[in-house]
């Protein structure tokens, strides 16, 4: 007989805590080319939706920027920008439903790209502000979201 698999699944261990703790208190902006990157990324796909050319993976992209955005914004940084951020999700919502009906063709109308824009916005402003540990902890409330299965499904 086989015993039952455990889901216990120890914690890491940090092995510089005090690094780690004092990284946490700095602007994700001061991080460099981590920062640089991601703004690329998040911009290029949403450039990409402007044009007519996004595929799964760019609404991918926009879908984690806009969840980023309103986990920081609950955790106060924009939290201002609550209808502006929810209006910018709705619209990349029903983009996507719409895309994933046409075969993973995702075009964007004139309204929602304005939406999503305004989004865009207040999350790099957000990103010009807040800490690296601010910004985990707004990773962390998006994940919960997604195991609790609180975010909508498109389909």
């Amino acid at each position: 007989m086989s015993r039952k698999k455990s889901k216990y699944k120890p914690k890491g261990v940090r092995l510089d805590a005090v690094t780690w703790v004092i990284n946490g208190f700095k602007n994700i902006s001061e991080t460099g080319d981590a920062a640089l990157h991601l703004k690329i990324k998040n911009h290029s796909s949403l450039e990409a939706l402007r044009t007519g050319k996004a595929d799964k993976d760019d609404i991918d992209n926009i879908i984690a920027a806009l969840n980023v955005t309103e986990a920081l914004s609950r955790i106060n940084i924009g939290e201002d920008y609550a209808k502006e951020i929810r209006a910018g999700q709705d619209a990349l919502f029903e983009i996507a439903k719409r895309g994933i009906n046409r075969d993973n063709r995702f075009i964007a109308k004139g309204p929602e790209l304005m939406a999503i824009n305004t989004a865009y916005e207040v999350h790099d402003a957000q990103l010009e502000v807040c800490t690296i540990a601010q910004l985990e902890k707004a990773l962390d409330i998006v994940n919960a979201e997604i195991k609790a299965r609180k975010a909508r499904v498109i389909k």
